[in-house]
Protein backbone atom coordinates (compact mmCIF):
# COMPACT_ATOMS: atom_id res chain seq x y z
CA UNK A 1 0.00 0.00 0.00
CA UNK A 2 1.27 3.35 -0.75
CA UNK A 3 0.11 6.97 0.83
CA UNK A 4 -2.18 7.52 -2.06
CA UNK A 5 -3.67 4.02 -1.51
CA UNK A 6 -4.61 5.48 1.88
CA UNK A 7 -5.78 9.09 0.87
CA UNK A 8 -8.06 6.65 -1.44
CA UNK A 9 -8.96 4.85 1.94
CA UNK A 10 -9.74 7.75 3.99
CA UNK A 11 -11.79 9.06 1.12
CA UNK A 12 -13.93 5.65 1.40
CA UNK A 13 -14.20 6.36 5.53
CA UNK A 14 -15.31 9.97 4.85
CA UNK A 15 -17.62 8.62 2.19
CA UNK A 16 -19.29 5.39 4.02
CA UNK A 17 -22.47 5.58 5.46
CA UNK A 18 -21.54 3.85 8.31
CA UNK A 19 -19.14 6.87 9.17
CA UNK A 20 -20.50 8.55 12.17
CA UNK A 21 -20.62 12.27 11.72
CA UNK A 22 -17.46 13.51 13.49
CA UNK A 23 -15.28 10.74 12.03
CA UNK A 24 -16.05 11.77 8.69
CA UNK A 25 -15.37 15.67 9.82
CA UNK A 26 -11.73 14.47 10.86
CA UNK A 27 -11.47 12.37 7.73
CA UNK A 28 -12.17 15.22 5.59
CA UNK A 29 -10.06 17.51 7.63
CA UNK A 30 -7.13 15.31 7.18
CA UNK A 31 -7.64 15.00 3.73
CA UNK A 32 -7.46 19.16 3.31
CA UNK A 33 -4.42 18.86 5.45
CA UNK A 34 -2.30 16.55 3.29
CA UNK A 35 0.95 18.28 2.01
CA UNK A 36 0.63 20.64 4.61
CA UNK A 37 2.13 21.49 7.68
CA UNK A 38 -0.70 19.98 9.69
CA UNK A 39 -0.79 16.56 8.31
CA UNK A 40 1.30 14.61 10.52
CA UNK A 41 -0.97 15.89 13.77
CA UNK A 42 -3.75 15.06 12.13
CA UNK A 43 -2.50 11.90 11.00
CA UNK A 44 -1.63 10.93 14.71
CA UNK A 45 -5.18 11.98 15.67
CA UNK A 46 -7.27 10.04 12.72
CA UNK A 47 -5.05 6.97 13.71
CA UNK A 48 -6.20 7.35 17.63
CA UNK A 49 -9.61 7.95 16.18
CA UNK A 50 -9.47 4.78 14.26
CA UNK A 51 -8.08 2.28 16.96
CA UNK A 52 -11.07 3.75 18.60
CA UNK A 53 -13.41 3.58 16.45
CA UNK A 54 -12.79 0.08 14.42
CA UNK A 55 -14.86 -2.61 15.81
CA UNK A 56 -14.41 -6.14 16.24
CA UNK A 57 -16.70 -8.79 14.85
CA UNK A 58 -17.29 -9.89 18.51
CA UNK A 59 -17.93 -6.26 19.51
CA UNK A 60 -20.55 -5.88 16.02
CA UNK A 61 -21.92 -8.97 17.39
CA UNK A 62 -22.77 -7.86 21.14
CA UNK A 63 -24.17 -4.69 19.83
CA UNK A 64 -26.50 -6.22 17.24
CA UNK A 65 -27.57 -8.62 19.71
CA UNK A 66 -28.44 -6.40 22.38
CA UNK A 67 -31.30 -4.06 23.42
CA UNK A 68 -29.13 -0.95 22.19
CA UNK A 69 -28.70 -2.09 18.92
CA UNK A 70 -32.62 -3.12 18.57
CA UNK A 71 -33.71 0.38 19.60
CA UNK A 72 -30.65 1.92 16.84
CA UNK A 73 -31.10 0.46 14.21
CA UNK A 74 -34.66 -1.51 14.53
CA UNK A 75 -35.82 -5.02 15.77
CA UNK A 76 -35.54 -6.15 11.73
CA UNK A 77 -31.99 -4.45 11.02
CA UNK A 78 -30.63 -5.49 13.89
CA UNK A 79 -31.32 -9.14 13.38
CA UNK A 80 -29.91 -8.71 9.73
CA UNK A 81 -26.68 -7.53 10.77
CA UNK A 82 -26.56 -9.66 13.54
CA UNK A 83 -26.99 -12.72 11.47
CA UNK A 84 -24.64 -11.03 8.51
CA UNK A 85 -21.63 -10.45 11.42
CA UNK A 86 -22.20 -13.92 12.41
CA UNK A 87 -21.87 -15.31 8.92
CA UNK A 88 -18.22 -12.89 8.99
CA UNK A 89 -17.05 -14.04 12.20
CA UNK A 90 -17.83 -17.67 10.95
CA UNK A 91 -16.12 -17.48 7.90
CA UNK A 92 -12.73 -16.14 10.09
CA UNK A 93 -13.84 -12.74 9.73
CA UNK A 94 -12.34 -10.40 12.61
CA UNK A 95 -12.98 -7.00 12.07
CA UNK A 96 -16.61 -5.52 10.92
CA UNK A 97 -17.10 -5.00 7.48
CA UNK A 98 -18.77 -2.56 6.98
CA UNK A 99 -17.65 0.37 4.75
CA UNK A 100 -15.86 2.71 7.61
CA UNK A 101 -14.63 -0.44 8.96
CA UNK A 102 -13.55 -1.76 6.15
CA UNK A 103 -11.70 1.63 5.16
CA UNK A 104 -10.63 2.58 8.85
CA UNK A 105 -8.67 -1.42 8.77
CA UNK A 106 -6.74 -0.35 5.85
CA UNK A 107 -5.46 2.64 7.59
CA UNK A 108 -4.90 1.45 10.58
CA UNK A 109 -2.82 -1.98 9.31
CA UNK A 110 -0.85 1.08 7.12
CA UNK A 111 -0.91 3.83 9.46
CA UNK A 112 3.11 4.25 9.23
CA UNK A 113 2.29 5.57 5.88
CA UNK A 114 1.15 8.51 7.59
CA UNK A 115 2.46 8.76 10.94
Amino acid sequence: MTKTDIIEQVKNLAAAPSCYAPLKALAEEWLKAVGTPEEKALSAKLVAELEADVQTIDEVIELFGSEAGRKAVGAEAAANMLAHFKEVKAAGGKWCDCPACKAGRAILDNKELIL
